[in-house]
C-alpha cells in the first residue's frame, strides 16, 4: 500500500521525530511504499494567499476559493511547492500525521499546509463533503503528542475529552475532504517519559502500523 507521512516538528532530536522514523522503517519494512514531507525541514510556507497560484482569476479582490477554482480550471495552476503535496495526498493510501498538539491544536505549518493543498475545484468539487469527498476511500491517522498527562484529556478533566480536541481536524479537514478516519495514536506528556518508556511506545506504535490496513474507521461524529 501506499503511505504519506506528514510531519510537524522542529527539531530532529524529538519524540515526533523518533515516531515519524519508526514510522518509515516499519511501513517499508513490511512491503509498503512510503513518501514523507518534513514541513520544517523544507521550510514550508503556510501563508495563503496569492503567492499560491500562477494565474489569477480577479486581480483586484482576492477570494482564495475563485482563485482554486480557476486554478483547478487552468490545469491546478498552482506554484510547484503546492502541486507536489497535492499529488502526494492523491497517490496515498493512507496519510499520518505526526505532530505535537500545541494550544489544542496542530502547529501553524500544518494547518497552513492544509489551506494551500485541500482546494476547491481539486479536492473539493461537486459538492463532494464527507462520505462524496473526493477523497473518499482514502485513510488518515493523527498521530499526536501532548505536554500534559492523559487524566487531564479526559471528558472530566482539565482540559477535556482528546476527542473533542481532536474532533475539528478529524472531521472539519479530514472527513470534510473524504478520509476515513482511524483511531488516533495519542502519546501523553512525552517530556516527562524515560528512555525505556519511549522504546515501550516506539515498540507499540511499529506493532500497530504492522496491521493498520487492518484496521476501521472511527465514528468521528460521536466524540
Amino acid at each position: 500500500m501506499k503511505i504519506l507521512i506528514v510531519l510537524a516538528h522542529p527539531e530532529p532530536k524529538s519524540f515526533n521525530y523518533a515516531m515519524y522514523l519508526t514510522a518509515i522503517k516499519t511501513l517499508k519494512e513490511n512491503g509498503h511504499e512510503v513518501k514523507t514531507t518534513n514541513l520544517y525541514a523544507i521550510n514550508f510556507n503556510p501563508v495563503y494567499d496569492r503567492s499560491n497560484f500562477t494565474t489569477v482569476k480577479n486581480p483586484d479582490f482576492l477570494k482564495l476559493q475563485i482563485e482554486e477554482i480557476h486554478a483547478a480550471e487552468m490545469n491546478n495552476s498552482y506554484v510547484a511547492e503546492t502541486k507536489i503535496e497535492q499529488e502526494k495526498v492523491e497517490w496515498c493510501d493512507l496519510m499520518i500525521w505526526q505532530f505535537p498538539l500545541w494550544r489544542f491544536a496542530p502547529p501553524a505549518i500544518l494547518k497552513g499546509w492544509t489551506d494551500r493543498i485541500f482546494t476547491s475545484g481539486r479536492f473539493f468539487k461537486d459538492g463532494g463533503y464527507y462520505e462524496n469527498g473526493t477523497l473518499r476511500g482514502k485513510k488518515a491517522l493523527l498521530s499526536v503528542t501532548t505536554g500534559s498527562p492523559a487524566k487531564t484529556y479526559t471528558k472530566d478533566g482539565y482540559h477535556g475529552d482528546i476527542y473533542g480536541v481532536l474532533r475539528p481536524v478529524n472531521r472539519g479537514i479530514l472527513e470534510c475532504v473524504g478520509f476515513s478516519v482511524l483511531e488516533p495514536e495519542v502519546n501523553y506528556s512525552v517530556a516527562h517519559l524515560t528512555d525505556e518508556d519511549r522504546k515501550t511506545v516506539l515498540k507499540k506504535w511499529s506493532n500497530r502500523l504492522k496491521n493498520i490496513f487492518n484496521e476501521n474507521k472511527i465514528n468521528v461524529g460521536k466524540y
